[in-house]
């Protein structure tokens, strides 16, 4: 029993982690910067960056648990196929560009950000549809 309860606490982490980053990049894209588009240049930049500020520490957060929870979902699910594997290293690399891009879009100021938000959100949604892939069929 006790395992049964850690193993769905480690899929809940896993899944809400992902929610909370993924739907960050997706809300900052599509509603914040919109949003930000009707104000001055200057409180365009002061709303983007305390926004960035605001989300750091859920960004950082859901980072740190999307890796400890799946480590721990790949260690205790044994048994997978070489197709698995390889999309697994397809999701993992898509994981690892949402990550960077994570970092660079919470730093002040960053030029860039409506724009890596938005490869960020399409790499999500692409990750998403991989573990759901993966989890109907292996």
């Amino acid at each position: 029993m006790p395992t049964e309860v850690l193993n769905v606490f480690m899929r809940w982490l896993h899944i809400s982690s992902a929610a909370i980053l993924v739907g960050g990049f997706v809300f900052g894209r599509l509603v914040l910067s919109a949003s930000a588009k009707t104000l001055a240049a200057d409180a365009s930049q002061a709303l983007a960056d305390r926004t960035a500020a605001l989300f750091r520490p859920l960004a950082i957060a859901a980072m740190i648990s999307l890796v400890v929870s799946g480590i721990y979902n790949l260690l205790y699910s044994p048994g997978h196929t070489l197709r698995y594997e390889i999309l697994l290293i397809v999701k993992l690399l898509f994981a690892a560009h949402i990550f960077s891009t994570a970092i660079l879009v919470v730093r002040p100021g960053h030029p860039r950000r409506r724009r890596l938000m938005t490869g960020a959100a399409i790499s999500g949604l692409v990750v998403i549809a991989i573990s759901e892939f993966l989890r109907r069929t292996y």
